[in-house]
């Protein structure tokens, strides 16, 4: 059969970027600052066997049964104590579970945008809401970001001449930017929605993963303080703070989309895993994860700092980042132009891979731009991976 009779908004629909290059991080020899997943040696096995133990022993018909498409109750409403601590306040109702982040998302331009809707997103953003927008046929349009993040008055100057359906930000350490929405930003972003009427969508994945003492309030809880709350959707994961192949995310959903969203969740899969949750639940109830996430905070933040510190002092002359206060990401630019995915082919030679920064523009690319992940990398390998990219340069200036 001719590719004819494949849907049009799929033709174009390129693989992730990063999955492509997880291929070549799989080659033996290879430090992979590529692809930004969590470390598998800080997953708590101890905790897990407890809980998956525990489904086994107690309700375990439950956890290989179907369930309701918003997610297990009882789940939902630990999620809804987690996220007090976020300073978000929730009822169990407000809640629909989620296979992951990545199906918040598909789920919410789903309900949310036709063809042509103006979305909004930072400069540069997250990959895989990209293809999430671009699939749902959204106007993509974005808005530049600096050490404080999203750029405000940019977007203030945008929606002031154009109708604008949502903005899509992941505010709190920000993948790919490593970047965090200043406060004085947030405020002035709910502001900006409630009197433009544009949705927020707030993606936030590694809001936990805080390297500094400080506390950056959700754009929930400001709309919360702001009667804006109708306008802004939250996004969180298990993914990063427990372990992303139990594919367990969630959204905080306004009443006037919740039946949308349910139902649009029933259409693609009934529910999420019954046993992921059932897991999940029993986790929460060890009472192990608030010491799993100081676990992993600790180890991310020393391999962050490896990293910038060898950074800094070999290629300081070369490139410039900001230094990220929380995340799984480094972003850096070059201080002249260099091609980041025709060096790939140099530094991979030499046994060391990067995502370079072109795949997270929706148009218009800064191509002397890189994102490096440090999270699931020895920190041996990472002073070692800067030494192999130095190499790299000196054999292309």
């Amino acid at each position: 059969m001719s590719h004819n009779n494949i849907a049009r908004k799929v033709q174009n629909l390129q693989s992730s970027a990063i999955r492509e290059l997880l291929k070549h991080s799989k080659m033996d020899g290879v430090i992979s600052l590529g692809g930004g997943i969590p470390d598998p040696d800080l997953f708590d096995r101890e905790g897990l066997q407890i809980a998956m133990d525990n489904v086994l022993s107690s309700g375990w018909k439950e956890a290989f049964q179907y369930g309701l498409s918003e997610g297990s109750p009882a789940l939902r409403e630990a999620i809804c104590s987690l996220l007090s601590k976020r300073q978000i306040h929730c009822h169990v109702d407000d809640v629909v579970v989620t296979s992951g982040s990545q199906q918040s998302l598909d789920i919410l331009a789903r309900a949310l945008i036709d063809p042509g809707d103006v979305v909004v997103v930072e400069r540069p953003t997250y990959l895989a809401a990209l293809q999430i927008f671009q699939l749902a046929e959204a106007n993509l349009m974005s808005v530049g970001t600096d050490g404080d993040g999203m750029i405000i008055d940019e977007l203030e100057a945008l929606v002031k001449t154009t109708r604008v359906k949502a903005v899509y930000i992941v505010p709190t350490f920000g993948n790919p930017g490593g970047v965090t929405l200043a406060e004085h930003r947030r405020k002035q972003l709910v502001e900006l929605s409630k009197r433009y009427g544009f949705v927020i969508i707030e993606d936030d994945p590694y809001g936990e993963i805080n390297f500094t003492d400080k506390t950056f309030t959700p754009l929930k809880a400001w709309a919360e303080t702001m009667d804006n709350s109708d306008n802004v959707i939250y996004t969180s994961t298990f993914s990063k703070i427990l372990a992303p192949g139990t594919r367990v995310g969630w959204l905080v959903v306004p009443g006037w989309l919740k039946r949308q969203v349910v139902n649009l969740k029933q259409a693609t899969d009934l529910h999420t895993s019954a046993l992921s949750q059932s897991l999940t639940w029993h986790y929460l109830q060890t009472g192990r994860l608030s010491g799993q996430i100081a676990l992993i905070r600790d180890a991310y933040k020393q391999k962050c700092q490896t990293l910038s510190q060898h950074l800094e002092k070999e290629l300081g002359d070369h490139l410039t980042f900001h230094q990220p206060m929380g995340g799984m990401f480094l972003w850096a630019r070059f201080k002249y132009e260099l091609n980041t995915t025709q060096w790939l082919q140099k530094t991979l030679n030499n046994g060391v891979v990067y995502v370079p920064g072109e795949f997270f523009y929706c148009k218009e690319p800064d191509h002397s731009t890189l994102r490096m992940s440090y999270v699931s990398v020895p920190e041996a390998n990472l002073k070692e991976a800067v030494v192999r990219l130095k190499a790299s340069l000196d054999a292309s200036v």
